[in-house]
């Protein structure tokens, strides 16, 4: 199961749509291991194409640009992680969830870290990728506020716990990112983010507890 194809839970049931998915799963290992070997501005898309053994005309069909390619990445990580959260036991503790969603990730990222590291490290060393990850999280953050609004009960227009919960959530999976970047690879970022929920399990489980103080009570 390769570790550059996030969005692998989508279901694929015809012959063309496998065959598309075979290429865009080969496209995207081939562009981030050349972006991560050469850097972002050394790598062609005419390159990219050579080494996934396409056309470059083959390659625009999948992504609009060498920085679509990485974008496109982010974007199926942060499906998954919705995804992941809709998943979980709807009795289920927040801190168990969102350790379980941001985990998932960061265990890829883990069990595949000779590839994955000089990858999380080019996204968050390249000004233009690091943007680009930083909208993506602001988006994961909605969407987790959505889903941890349904799963508490509560109007995130109205209770600021729900999107608090994700923020500290997403703001523990990005200090485990940058912790792991900046070592050598040997740390296991699964084994990080757990230590950071032993810390944060206690507010993020007050999330569902009695009502925010000043609000009345029925």
């Amino acid at each position: 199961m390769p570790w550059t194809s996030p969005r692998y839970h989508r279901t694929v049931t015809t012959l063309a749509q496998r065959k598309r998915q075979l290429v865009a799963t080969e496209l995207t290992e081939a562009a981030l291991q050349l972006l991560a070997l050469r850097g972002f501005d050394a790598v062609t898309v005419d390159e990219i194409a050579t080494t996934a053994g396409v056309s470059k005309r083959t390659f625009f069909r999948y992504f609009a640009s060498k920085e679509d390619v990485v974008v496109q990445f982010l974007a199926g990580m942060g499906a998954d992680m919705r995804a992941g959260l809709a998943a979980r036991p709807a009795g289920e503790r927040p801190s168990e969830a969102l350790l379980h969603t941001v985990s998932v990730p960061l265990t890829v990222c883990g069990d595949h870290a000779e590839r994955a590291l000089p990858v999380v490290r080019l996204i968050l060393r390249t000004p233009a990728l690091l943007a680009r990850f930083l909208e993506h999280q602001a988006r994961w953050r909605e969407e987790l506020t959505e889903e941890l609004a349904v799963r508490l009960g509560r109007d995130p227009g109205t209770d600021l716990r729900p999107r608090l919960a994700a923020g500290v959530a997403l703001a523990a999976f990005d200090a485990v990112l940058h912790r792991w970047s900046e070592g050598e690879g040997t740390e296991d970022p699964g084994a990080l983010i757990e230590e950071a929920f032993a810390v944060l399990a206690p507010a993020l489980d007050a999330t569902a507890g009695q009502r925010a103080a000043g609000q009345k009570t029925a």
